[in-house]
């Protein structure tokens, strides 16, 4: 059966540095109430969950009782739908409460006892429901629209039915389906061996940098001394790991083959051309939406390249290279704020946002849906849920008194209000919303948030340090990630041509479409002959499937979203209110239209990358008044 988004709408997590002044090390009970979230009004104790699991417990076995009765009368039907979208409401909520319990102090047993209970519960549910699908499918479209007439209360699961009526011709008989799922047990191995392999059995190569400390490679490391001052470590550092993957090429490169043939079986066996057209079918996503993003992409690729020279320019060399990449273009300046000025700053920076937005964010901060400090045995990081579908979202923050916290909360309030009004204005079965919308309400906080601190900062150097980091932000998600987008794609169509692909071959390709990107026959950036084995070193690639375009469509919508509200005030503010109420009232491109814009258009692209070349004017004008390189490279 076509499932519904999982019990948690939007996990979020984010690594972050502890330095608050409330401890890692605090106890929780020494923590102001004020700080932390209010379980309570889902249920008081642990008791009176275990009621509502035992109540779930019946449900589901009632359920059982409907199948092979869905076709026979409206009634059954109706019955049928409410009974099983009754019960994912009640393990939502459920699920919710003892997945959040848990992460309070992940070390108490019986904690995560409630966590395992649920998920035991969500496996019978599935099984119990498998055979909602197939009966629907089975009865005749003509029938089901009687069904719909002679009983009103049906409407409520009209884009549900449509829905599963939509994929009929990709989806297989009850027994064809099984031995689809039976399938999964394999395909999945590729994804399995390489997170063996890479983060276990892959030896890491190890250096010596300037300053004669030796490291070991690793994941973490790598990711910490890419950005150091020393440009030669940086170059070391890059070289070396990517040489290291280089070795072993050909194992990952045929790991990756296989996954990708298990895509396209997949594909192939449910009726579809490509396995880009079945990933994008889910959510009824043309195809266009993902070439349109390459092709608006490439087309604005000077824009990539003007930030490049820009970037050259404030690290002081004379030609970039693509280990430079990941250096900070100016020195971090230090921001503290204490989360009373976090919130004041908030609400300051969303006022564009409107009364309606703002005062919900105030309900947030003073009805405790914000679980802030860190505390002994917290989950680290942070996220937002908006689960529970008669309640409120919560919160999980670390804060750490920085603009790292600031910029984290406002992205999770994005979340949280787009889980807040879907629930508020649409039923349940509607009130969940798709991953390649969930981005888009979050960054747009950040955005707003990013204009709000460049018009109230005072000195250049703080100007700069928000520019920067924006402009950052915009390479890796936007530019970085649909060159991963492409990337992807030529690979699956060298498989659904039926041509040869060799860990050699997959380094080729990557290597090309790096450097297109970053303009190497254009002198922007060189781009070393070890770049060329980076795609082995991205989990992405063997961990997914057509995943990683929605960080970009996600960015450039926010960003353009954002840019239209600026400009156009209320209306535009009105108009995106169809993607924060819509849940999935209606297909993700429907509501993005909705709101304002067409993805299949070039206008969110022309106005992200005018909004990026403001961002670049604005830097070269606190260079022309004499800021110049602070940090020449060595």
């Amino acid at each position: 059966m076509k499932q519904i988004l999982n019990y948690l709408t939007i996990i979020l997590v984010i690594t972050m540095t502890v330095t608050n002044s409330f401890s890692q090390n605090a106890e929780r009970k020494n923590i102001p109430e004020k700080y932390k979230w209010d379980n309570s009004i889902l249920y008081k104790n642990v008791d009176e969950w275990q009621k509502d699991r035992e109540k779930i417990e019946k449900q589901i076995e009632a359920l059982k009782t409907f199948q092979g009765k869905m076709g026979k009368s409206s009634d059954l039907f109706y019955g049928t739908l409410n009974l099983y979208f009754d019960i994912h409401k009640n393990l939502y909520k459920l699920s919710d409460y003892s997945f959040r319990v848990a992460d309070e102090d992940i070390r108490i047993s019986a904690n995560q006892s409630l966590n395992q209970q649920a998920a035991t519960l969500a496996t019978k549910l599935s099984e119990a429901a498998s055979f909602i699908n197939p009966e629907i499918l089975k009865i005749d479209q003509n029938e089901i629209k009687k069904f719909f007439n002679k009983k009103k209360e049906l409407n409520e699961f009209k884009f549900y039915v449509n829905d599963i009526l939509r994929l009929r011709g990709h989806t297989l008989n009850t027994r064809e389906e099984e031995i689809l799922a039976s399938a999964g047990m394999i395909t999945n191995t590729p994804s399995e061996v390489y997170g063996i392999f890479d983060n276990a059995e892959k030896p890491n190569p190890k250096v010596k940098l300037s300053n004669n400390e030796e490291v070991e490679l690793n994941a973490a490391a790598y990711t910490k001394y890419r950005t150091v001052p020393h440009r030669a470590d940086r170059e070391l550092v890059m070289k070396s790991v990517f040489e290291n993957y280089k070795k072993f090429q050909n194992t990952i490169g045929a790991n990756l083959v296989g996954k990708l043939k298990a895509d396209y079986f997949f594909a192939k066996n449910r009726k579809y051309k490509t396995s880009l057209e079945s990933s994008l079918n889910v959510n009824n996503i043309p195809v266009t939406v993902y070439e349109n993003l390459i092709n608006q992409i490439n087309k604005n690729l000077p824009t990539l390249h003007r930030f490049l020279k820009l970037k050259a320019k404030m690290l002081g060399v004379e030609q970039l290279h693509y280990y430079d990449l990941y250096t900070p273009l100016v020195k971090s300046v230090e921001f503290k704020f204490s989360i009373e000025e976090g919130k004041e700053l908030l609400l300051d920076s969303f006022k564009p946002l409107g009364e309606e937005y703002i005062s919900t964010v105030k309900r947030a901060f003073e009805e405790r849906w914000i679980d802030y400090l860190p505390s002994k045995g917290k989950r680290s990081g942070a996220y937002s849920s908006g689960a529970a579908y008669n309640f409120h979202p919560f919160i999980l923050m670390n804060w750490t008194d920085d603009y790292e916290s600031v910029s984290t909360i406002a992205h999770e309030l994005g979340h949280t209000m787009h889980s807040y009004f879907s629930n508020k204005h649409q039923p349940f079965v509607n009130a969940q919303y798709s991953i390649f919308v969930a981005e888009i309400a979050s960054t747009l906080n950040e955005n707003f948030l990013n204009n709000y601190m460049l018009d109230k900062v005072k000195t250049d150097e703080e100007k700069l340090y928000l520019l920067g980091s924006y402009l950052d932000l915009l390479r890796t998600t936007i530019f970085r990630q649909t060159s991963f987008a492409e990337f992807e794609r030529e690979l699956h169509m060298k498989i659904e041509n039926g041509e040869p692909l060799t860990g050699e071959d997959i380094s080729t390709i990557y290597y090309d479409i790096v450097k297109k990107y970053y303009g190497q026959n254009e002198g922007v950036c060189v781009v070393d002959d070890y770049i060329a084995h980076e795609w082995a070193y991205i989990p992405h690639f063997i961990n997914s499937t057509y995943y990683v375009y929605q960080y970009s469509t996600s960015l450039i919508y926010a960003t353009a979203f954002a840019e239209k509200i600026v400009k156009e005030g209320q209306p535009a503010v009105d108009k995106f209110y169809n993607i924060l109420k819509g849940g999935s009232s209606d297909y993700p491109i429907e509501l993005i239209k909705k709101a304002g814009l067409d993805p299949l258009s070039s206008e969110a692209f022309e106005l992200t990358m005018a909004k990026m070349n403001k961002v670049m004017d604005k830097i070269e004008e606190i260079f022309r008044k004499g800021m110049g390189s602070q940090n020449k490279q060595k």
